[in-house]
């Protein structure tokens, strides 16, 4: 063991030490450890750069922005919606959905967004169907964390992986190698925690706190609006049919106020502003508001030959509410909810009135409006953002919580879609290069409007970028110096004359206690030179060697630390430490055998 080795040794021991504490953070830790290697003199500075230049930084960055689209788009919440149909009452049936949901939407876009995603909508479920959320909260974890083994693009360590089996001279993995494996892992997932859930039953659920923000539904309670809403189809012999809003009069003849009108485009449905000039269709949808209730309902669907269609679960993803304060000195004081012209100014309703905390809703249109009153407004959610910045004669008192959950480009959704299946059957047909394949990802999401340039910025994890950049020169000190070849020789003692199964094996253990740690990112990084040298010793192939790295650096399932996913379930599961202890080493144990034994059959060694 040389003095080169010795210092590179203690420096990366001095990184994990520094990740361990997280202090610094763990991006500074790695830009520092990267100024050390070259003002040491052990690598130039093309060389410590040179991650800079990796293509699958390129392709991280790619799938940042592509998962961001399928949020924007607000595809994402539409497989939470259709979650919640599926699901019904079942329990069962919940945990299995969620699972298979949570890991199809993970593989193609960032795990710990769709777990962030799919949190509130399990909570949801669960306190509809009785079930404690702790039953559900560690499935939904767990299926994040697998998600990242079902495609070459779900999680960063398979890319840092595919990339050093590139510099080693080997080809890469191709889109679905990590499929076959990954579906078992996955089976495996559902059974267990199906059969393991009873252990995590009968935790109280924590009280919300008081400072949570208010949601549709209190804000329709406050001003009296819960079951005023109608969702009404217009028939080829509707009287509607061919007149617009303004010469139909129906706030005046039947005290309907017309919210949105969707309508059936092509491949998609699109929600239209009721403007006065808005002419009906046959085959529109009509949402109303009906201030006088039941008896305006029904006659007014008699009358215009209408169809009850049922609210949507996920309308809530395209139009929601707004609570507005009249100010002393706005110039709406002493004109009418008529006369403030919000839905021609703004594209907004007024659907209610409190005055002195008490709702009006006798005459509302007609009610001269006062200091200190609050107008509830309905309408689309980009119409409400823009509340801030177009009128000083309001101020926007509340935002619901469905704010962060709707989906600003909603109407792009079936482009999103294409976008998404041009990428993927690029990358399988190997037509061109995976990193080429994802920035033309990119730029369809762009060019079709799912995504616009500040929100792509915005969307990539700088902080896993800069990370892998400055671990990666590690991995070429490593073997400047002969620390790659030091650990290889030091684990094949270890394993003595045993059969390339068990030193996978061991590979696997060894990079499950790392990633307790460091992160999976890093793990993988100082990893996979490493497993592909005992495979280049062992003169076996080094394939399944390189993925166990991957998978085993994927399988955080034992600490609430060891991954971001972990951790954001921690509080609405009711979690102890030991929950995931209990949980978690037996079924990374399950994962390590079917590596074992999965692997070398599809990739023989």
């Amino acid at each position: 063991m040389n003095t080169e080795m010795l210092w590179v040794l203690g420096l990366l021991a001095a990184c994990v030490v520094a990740f361990i504490a997280n202090r610094p953070r763990m991006d500074a830790v790695a830009l520092l450890a990267l100024l050390a290697l070259v003002l040491s003199g052990t690598l130039d500075v093309s060389e410590a750069l040179a991650g800079f230049s990796e293509p699958s930084m390129i392709l991280i960055a790619s799938f940042f922005v592509i998962g961001e689209s399928l949020v924007r788009t607000g595809i994402a919440f539409r497989v939470g919606d259709w979650l919640v149909t599926k699901a019904g009452n079942s329990e069962t049936r919940l945990l299995v959905l969620l699972m298979l949901a949570v890991a199809g939407l993970g593989s193609v876009m960032s795990s710990t967004g769709v777990v962030a995603i799919f949190i509130p909508v399990t909570l949801s479920v669960a306190t509809r169907i009785g079930v404690s959320p702790s039953r559900l909260m560690m499935p939904l974890c767990f299926a994040g964390l697998m998600s990242g083994m079902l495609t070459l693009v779900g999680t960063p360590p398979n890319l840092v992986v595919n990339g050093e089996l590139a510099r080693a001279g080997y080809p890469g993995f191709a889109f679905f190698d990590f499929t076959p494996t990954g579906v078992v892992v996955l089976m495996a997932g559902i059974g267990y925690m199906l059969l393991t859930r009873r252990w995590l039953a009968n935790k109280p659920e924590k009280s919300a706190p008081s400072g949570k923000r208010r949601r549709l539904r209190d804000l329709a309670q406050d001003y009296q609006l819960l079951g005023r809403s109608r969702r009404l189809l217009i028939s080829h012999d509707s009287p509607m049919v061919g007149h617009t809003l303004g010469e139909l009069e129906l706030r005046t003849r039947y005290g309907a106020n017309i919210v949105s009108i969707e309508r059936q485009r092509q491949f998609r449905h699109v929600m239209l502003t009721p403007a006065v000039n808005r002419e009906i269709l046959s085959g529109d949808i009509i949402l109303a508001d009906f201030a006088g209730g039941e008896p305006d309902i029904e006659r007014f669907v008699a009358d215009m030959q209408l169809q009850d269609c049922g609210l949507r679960n996920d309308l809530s993803h395209e139009l929601g509410l707004a609570e507005l304060l009249v100010p002393p000195d706005s110039i709406l004081i002493g004109k009418s909810i008529l006369e403030s012209r919000m839905r021609s100014q703004h594209g907004l309703n007024v659907m209610g009135l409190r005055r002195s905390g008490q709702p009006l809703s006798d005459n509302l249109l007609q009610e001269k409006l006062k200091p200190g009153d609050t107008l509830l407004v309905a309408g689309t959610w980009k119409a409400i953002r823009l509340l801030h910045t177009q009128s000083h004669d309001f101020l926007v008192l509340n935002l619901p919580a469905e704010i962060d959950e709707a989906a600003p480009a909603a109407q792009q959704a079936p482009f999103a879609l294409l976008s998404l299946a041009i990428t993927v059957g690029l990358m399988i047909s190997g037509i061109v290069p995976n990193v080429i394949a994802a920035l033309i990802g990119c730029m369809l999401m762009g060019a079709f409007r799912c995504i616009d340039m500040e929100s792509a910025y915005r969307s990539i994890h700088w902080q896993s970028l800069i990370l892998i950049i400055g671990m990666l020169p590690f991995a070429l000190a490593l073997q400047k110096t002969g620390g790659i070849d030091f650990f290889v020789s030091a684990l094949l003692g270890f394993t003595g004359e045993a059969s390339p199964r068990v030193v996978m094996a061991s590979l696997f253990v060894l990079t499950a206690v790392v990633g307790l740690f460091v992160s999976n990112t890093a793990t993988a990084v100082l990893m996979a030179p490493i497993g592909i040298g005992v495979a280049q010793q062992l003169s076996v192939s080094p394939y399944p060697f390189a993925m166990t790295i991957a998978l085993a650096a994927s399988a955080a399932f034992m600490t609430p630390i060891s991954s971001p996913v972990n951790t954001l379930v921690l509080g609405p599961g009711n979690y102890r430490f030991i929950d995931f202890i209990r949980i978690g080493v037996p079924f990374t144990v399950i994962v390590l055998l079917i590596c074992v034994s999965v692997l070398p059959l599809l990739f023989p060694l």
